[in-house]
């Protein structure tokens, strides 16, 4: 039995008879090894007693689950339905007899894209100037400066090497005293008002510096607390700005650059790859967003959902190469799961919209992609990155994936035909 709305088909599936019968044994295999009962050893008690003593219907959750994925596979096959999200389940009824489950099944919706050609969208051009280039070097030069010792009093941007201890009405607190600290003046590392203090003083120099802990402190034994650091400076420290010579083209490491042209040349097409990137993505967005404009479609929650949680698991992944946890990030950013769900709903539905639309652009456009096109695709990249091709396949999630990431680019190739403006 099928009850549709739109998208959103409510189905009701009976499990009965012998194939009930034996859902429910499974369950009592499952489990027999933990029961007990005076005169039999463990896991020899006899179905029918077990059903006796404690009943059928402790068997229910468990033979529930045993039957439930092929109640699920039936009311697809029956019904035709392709769903593109996670389905709800609901037990309606269960007893020793049957069990019913009412599944509730998300497909695809209807979409009425009115034009996707013609849209006139411009590609902004590639260029790098000089200017770029040169402010990349000089950041280069700037991270590979040496420190060298000061002579003469410490000023913002030196970094100095010191000793602090911090107390609140005479009393040292935790976490407030260091010795030989590397600071950098104005790098804004300690509480407003430190590091200014710092400046004028001179090597071997003793001070108390006086600050107030902000209001909003991390620790709140801290917060809006007067406190004063005794502080002495060890040494004083100044960037030396590094020469275009070779010991800094070794130090660099980059290759075939040895010189101020060959190292102008790398950044030039280092730059180019970027914004060569940075121009497509802009592109891509640009000609999808208008599309998503020009297309009537009603995105059901449950898609939107799913993504969410995609682009959460996503964000917990990148955290933990950090070493950061989910729930560490909560405490750092001082939001919850519901904050974090709310700010990746509208990236979500965007994902979810783009999709749908490329599938359905791929079927208007009868884009077809081969196992000849997968192999060609894995030959090329097997030669540039220098590895099998199996090892390639299976970094790429299978040749399923990859047909389907073909028939996107595909797609995004056609579209670029029909709307770039040349």
């Amino acid at each position: 039995m099928e009850k549709n709305k739109k998208n959103k088909h409510e189905i009701v599936i009976t499990i009965e008879g012998e194939k009930w019968q034996e859902a429910l044994k499974k369950a009592y295999d499952k489990n027999k090894k933990d029961i007990k009962v005076d005169g039999f050893r463990p896991g020899k008690v006899p179905y029918e007693m077990y059903v006796k003593k404690f009943g059928v219907e402790r068997l229910f959750f468990d033979a529930s689950d045993i039957v439930v994925q092929d109640a699920y596979d039936k009311a697809l096959d029956e019904n035709k339905l392709e769903p593109v999200a996670k389905p709800t389940v609901d037990i309606k009824e269960v007893d020793k007899d049957k069990i019913t489950f009412a599944f509730t099944i998300i497909t695809k919706p209807e979409l009425n894209i009115k034009k996707y050609k013609d849209l006139k969208i411009k590609k902004d051009k590639l260029e790098v100037t000089k200017e770029e280039i040169d402010h990349e070097i000089e950041h280069l030069l700037e991270h590979y400066a040496e420190l060298v010792v000061k002579d003469g009093k410490a000023s913002d941007g030196d970094t100095v090497i010191i000793d602090y201890e911090g107390s609140i009405d005479g009393v040292p607190f935790d976490g407030g005293k260091a010795e030989n600290y590397s600071l950098v003046i104005g790098s804004g590392t300690f509480i407003p008002g430190f590091e200014e203090q710092i400046i004028g003083m001179d090597k071997e120099e003793e001070k108390d510096i006086k600050v107030t802990f902000p209001e909003d402190y991390h620790a709140e034994n801290l917060k809006g607390k007067d406190a004063i650091f005794k502080v002495k400076v060890h040494e004083i420290k100044v960037k030396k700005n590094r020469d275009l010579d070779e010991e800094f083209f070794e130090d660099l490491g980059m290759e075939g650059v040895n010189s101020k042209e060959t190292l102008e040349d790398s950044i030039k097409e280092h730059l180019e790859t970027h914004k060569k990137e940075d121009i497509e993505n802009k592109f891509v967005d640009e000609l999808m967003d208008a599309i998503s404009k020009n297309t009537d479609v009603d995105i059901p929650e449950e898609m939107v959902e799913e993504e969410v949680d995609r682009l959460i698991e996503r964000a917990e992944q990148n955290l933990r190469y950090q070493g950061i946890t989910l729930d560490l990030y909560y405490q750092f950013t001082k939001t919850t799961e519901k904050d974090l769900r709310s700010q990746l709903e509208k990236e979500a539905f965007k994902n979810v919209l783009y999709r749908l639309i490329l599938e359905e652009i791929k079927v208007l456009e009868k884009i077809e992609v081969t196992d000849k096109d997968i192999d060609d695709e894995l030959e090329k990249m097997a030669k540039t990155y220098n590895a099998k091709k199996e090892e390639i396949e299976k970094e790429l999630g299978g040749r399923e994936m990859m047909k389907y990431d073909l028939e996107v680019r595909k797609t995004f190739d056609k579209l670029t035909e029909y709307n770039e403006v040349k």
